[in-house]
């Protein structure tokens, strides 16, 4: 049986998806250009004064692929607290501050607690010709699983049965399919989360995810899950802003 690592920090998820008169590229390059060194720098200033901040930021940017299934998103962005941040009373963007909330639509955070099952990782890109960050990383090949709950379920259950009996059969698969790297995450409101939580596993190529959806047989985890709410998306590339 494996024994899934608990991260001690939250992890604050924003799910993002373009406007209607935004392209995805322009969306990406306001993200990347406008947004993410501002997170940055504000992240900066207050760790500099003692107060509390993000250990750690990236964005995950999704393909357009015919690979998707369900809800589609642009991309979504985590960082990492040492407690849970609170529903802002609007979303975030509302008002735009900067030109990437311009062109995106108005986004909440989403608390997680995190499950590191398998642990490999992967670098990013060092830039010598410009600021170190943000950056880039790619040479991957990731699945992220958004997963909803039947409804009236018992989330106890659910969780319990995730991190156990369905997380070994999934690490068991991915390390004969060449997955790397596998993390789990859980809402921490799972009774008012639009997800209750998600998986993301990480391969060096399209085809060894292909591999791993044809070996995974069940394990009783369907008992809780409702599959048709449920998005799969993939992705190639991430944006770190501080690793």
């Amino acid at each position: 049986m494996t024994n899934p690592n608990k991260n001690p920090l939250i992890r604050m998820n924003y799910l993002i998806r373009r406007r209607q008169n935004a392209s995805r590229e322009e969306l990406l390059v306001h993200w990347f250009a406008n947004h993410m060194p501002a997170v940055i720098k504000g992240q900066a200033e207050q760790k500099e004064k003692g107060r509390a901040h993000a250990h750690k930021y990236l964005a995950t940017v999704f393909e357009e692929s015919a690979q998707q299934i369900g809800e589609h998103w642009d991309g979504m962005a985590q960082l990492w607290w040492d407690k849970e941040l609170p529903i802002p009373d609007e979303p975030h963007g509302i008002t735009p501050v900067d030109s990437f909330q311009e062109v995106a639509e108005p986004y909440s955070p989403w608390a997680t607690h995190e499950y590191l099952v398998i642990d490999g990782n992967h670098g990013f890109r060092d830039l010598t010709l410009n600021d170190a960050f943000p950056t880039t990383s790619s040479e991957f090949f990731k699945a992220t699983f958004f997963v909803s709950a039947k409804k009236d379920v018992d989330y106890d259950q659910l969780f319990q049965h995730w991190l156990g009996a369905h997380a070994a059969n999934a690490k068991s698969v991915l390390e004969k399919t060449g997955g790397f790297r596998y993390v789990i995450a859980h809402s921490t409101q799972p009774k008012t989360s639009k997800y209750v939580g998600m998986a993301e596993l990480y391969f060096s190529r399209r085809d060894q995810f292909l591999d791993f959806n044809k070996t995974l047989q069940p394990d009783g985890m369907e008992k809780w899950i409702d599959a048709e709410k449920m998005s799969v998306l993939v992705s190639t590339t991430k944006m770190i802003g501080i690793p």
